[in-house]
């Protein structure tokens, strides 16, 4: 990896380790971006509401699974508010970056109708034995790349599968398209789990809660196609060649640049 130099400060050189598929996907959608905050390690000042009640969605949704995995019944939904709520407080009130329409008290709202649909849901209440959340797997999958980290929202065995499940929020449903465009995290992920498996066969799959007037949740199941597993490991290889390369560029989009945190050293960048 080349070398660096950050606000004039000593240079220093970067060594990974391994990379997320966070990491990947923010290197396909912005290669300028990933070297602020992977390369520079800048902070990110400012964060999108949106990605904040994503956060404190998930945090709420996995607090449920935990007491699922540890024998207590289904929290209430105050419960979930309040672990919703108390994740939201973490963040400093001045970085939450506010889309038109909405504040905390919209959001909050919305919030409370998300939770309850999620809480209503069949996969809330899933027919099998939960054997992780948040269950962190690591390991090689493309020789000469660092290895992958995996963070597995819920492992489940049900039947003769063992399910790999991501817990997703959205603003609106998706379709066979979008479920193709979100697959490779977890064709990705399949291939870690290959030694949990212990040949069962593995079923993946997203779980897709709606940010909508009246929320709802669906299943989204992910064909476990190994050319797909083949392309997607490709494009790591790649990915990680154009890193170790410093092939770092702005990629300018109308839907990605006005929440990114890095809009001021973007601008001041020169090349």
């Amino acid at each position: 990896m080349q070398i660096h130099s950050v606000n004039g400060t000593r240079p220093r050189r970067v060594v990974f380790d391994h990379l997320s598929f966070s990491a990947i996907s923010l290197f396909q959608s912005c290669p300028l971006r990933f070297f602020f905050r992977y390369i520079l390690g800048l902070p990110e000042e400012t964060v999108a509401a949106s990605l904040v009640l994503g956060s404190a969605l998930h945090r709420a949704a996995q607090y449920h699974f935990e007491q699922l995995l540890v024998g207590e019944p289904p929290p209430d939904l105050d419960t979930l508010l309040a672990v919703f709520q108390e994740h939201w407080q973490s963040y400093e009130p001045e970085t939450i970056q506010y889309g038109k329409g909405e504040n905390r008290d919209t959001l909050g709202r919305l919030a409370d109708r998300m939770l309850r649909a999620f809480r209503e849901s069949d996969f809330a209440h899933p027919d099998g034995v939960i054997l992780g959340i948040e269950e962190e797997l690591r390991g090689e999958i493309v020789p000469g790349c660092p290895d992958l980290l995996a963070r597995v929202d819920l492992l489940m065995e049900s039947g003769d599968a063992l399910i790999l499940a991501d817990f997703k929020t959205s603003r609106g449903t998706w379709g066979a398209d979008k479920v193709e465009q979100a697959a490779p995290q977890l064709l990705l992920y399949s291939e870690l789990a290959k030694t949990l498996a212990d040949g069962k066969p593995l079923r993946l799959i997203f779980a897709v809660l709606t940010k909508t007037q009246l929320p709802a949740i669906a299943l989204h199941d992910v064909p476990l196609d190994p050319q797909q597993v083949e392309r997607t490991k490709r494009t790591v290889e790649r990915v990680w060649h154009a890193i170790e390369g410093g092939h770092f560029y702005p990629s300018p989009s109308p839907m990605q640049c006005p929440s990114c945190p890095y809009r001021d050293p973007c601008r001041a960048w020169t090349g």
